[in-house]
């Protein structure tokens, strides 16, 4: 009997207990449960999933191999759990995004790594630890697909501790190339799609009347996405995801979209300014047309989650007070800000690493609320200053109530999550480490950790 436990490490800022996020802004992530469904049938085996977000992982589990997925905010957390269970003799294998990323820092500390999508190296991988071939690396094969795979063992995720387990991905993927974005550093940018009747399947015998999709740009292959919108109008559901402006331009799809239930989106608008849209790859849309793609979405009934990155070589100091007294003006229904994040791997890293404006490799505080490079145009501390108050303005009492007065979501909705982004935007605070001359790298001795700094 193999045992295996499944890991998904947390940065302090989304950990159990010491985290930011409450329950209420939690849903159940795919990865785990994915991984668990992709374990061979003819390999006996037990599995046991933990995801940090919800509680902790025990040290002295009992299992013959870990597996964790890794992002890069949280690779050192990883490491430093790795090296304590390789420790005790149990096998550990890393994958995910920064593995996948950067395999070169992750091998180190692991007995194998997995690079790209596992749904065909990770099986690989089981069967040849099983019989003793285990190999340090496991890439993703050439012209992979998703058709035809085990339905994703959701019934191994404790639905009482996420708002929802009804998380589900029609693609990955996505067809542009912004220059901070990890996907095509990673995977490149064609995008894998399942058949749509599996993925109408899935939700049907899942029976949920409320679904997220998690797919990165739902809307990247119109084909795709048309095919999908007309299989969900029988099913009668609400769904939410993630797409870009350009859906708003394309009204046929648009209106099959919102008839297919689809009740918010997730939509990076980046930057009011031409300019940094340009700078970054994304000029594709145009900031001053955020005000009608906000009120489309809105007269078909979707609300709108608008995502905007501070940190860009066009920003100056005012332009954090201009996005938030944007994000207001413009009614969207939930503002989220980011700070700019060179993540290992993309093109953005490539060209700050280059000018040898990094301040910083200490992977833990690559988390899009900490500065780990040097702006252009104000210092590292301004930045994370002016990102924070620009979650406070959008999410004051006032803004909260002159955002929501037109939006399609329902009340209680719209009001709840407002609120707890709220909680958010005013707690941030306690999560930042602004002493830049002392940033170093992660000790992997010590379990590591945010220090504030004065």
């Amino acid at each position: 009997m193999l045992s295996i436990a499944l890991l998904s490490p947390k940065g302090r800022l989304y950990r159990h207990k010491s985290g930011i996020f409450k329950r209420s802004l939690r849903y159940a992530p795919l990865t785990l449960p994915t991984l668990a469904s992709l374990i061979p049938p003819d390999i006996e085996h037990e599995v046991a999933l933990y995801d940090e977000g919800i509680r902790d992982i025990p040290l002295d589990l009992d299992a013959d191999l870990v597996a964790i997925t890794v992002i890069t905010g949280t690779a050192p957390r990883s490491y430093w759990l790795a090296k304590r269970f390789r420790q005790r003799g149990i096998k550990v294998v890393l994958g995910g995004p920064h593995v996948t990323l950067v395999p070169a820092d992750a091998a180190p500390h692991a007995d194998a790594i997995v690079v790209g999508y596992a749904e065909e190296s990770w099986p690989r991988l089981l069967r040849d630890l099983v019989s003793g071939k285990l190999e340090r690396r496991y890439d993703q094969i050439p012209n992979l697909g998703l058709a035809g795979l085990p339905l994703v063992r959701r019934d191994l995720v404790p639905a009482s501790h996420y708002i929802t387990t009804a998380v589900f991905e029609a693609t990955r993927g996505c067809g542009h190339d912004c220059e901070f974005c990890v996907v095509p550093a990673a995977w490149g940018r064609k995008q894998l799609q399942k058949p749509v009747e599996e993925v109408v399947d899935d939700i049907r015998r899942n029976g949920a009347r409320r679904v997220i999709f998690i797919d990165l740009n739902i809307v990247s292959d119109r084909r795709y996405a048309g095919e999908l919108f007309a299989a969900l109008v029988p099913l009668g559901i609400q769904w939410y995801g993630l797409a870009t402006t350009l859906l708003a331009r394309d009204r046929e799809l648009l209106e099959l979209c919102a008839r297919s239930g689809c009740r918010g989106l997730l939509i990076g608008l980046e930057s009011i300014s031409n300019g940094a849209l340009r700078e970054v790859r994304k000029g594709f849309q145009d900031p001053g047309d955020f005000n009608d793609v906000v009120a489309t979405f809105h007269r078909h009934g979707i609300a709108i989650q608008g995502c905007f990155v501070f940190g860009l070589d066009h920003d100056r100091p005012d332009v954090f007070q201009k996005t938030a007294e944007f994000a207001v003006d413009a009614r969207i229904d939930l503002p989220r800000f980011a700070v700019l994040t060179p993540f290992p791997g993309t093109a953005l890293h490539h060209r700050l690493d280059k000018e040898n404006r990094i301040l910083t490799r200490n992977w833990e505080l690559y988390d899009g609320q900490h500065v780990v490079f040097q702006p252009n145009h104000f210092s590292p501390e301004e930045l994370m200053r002016g990102t924070e108050r620009a979650w406070k303005h959008v999410y004051s009492y006032r803004s909260i109530a002159r955002r929501i007065w037109s939006s399609p979501a329902s009340r209680a909705v719209v009001i709840g999550a407002n609120l707890g982004y709220r909680f958010y935007a005013h707690h941030l605070h306690k999560y930042y480490n602004c002493d830049w001359g002392l940033i170093r790298g992660a000790d992997l001795e010590t379990p590591p950790t945010h220090t504030k700094v004065a």
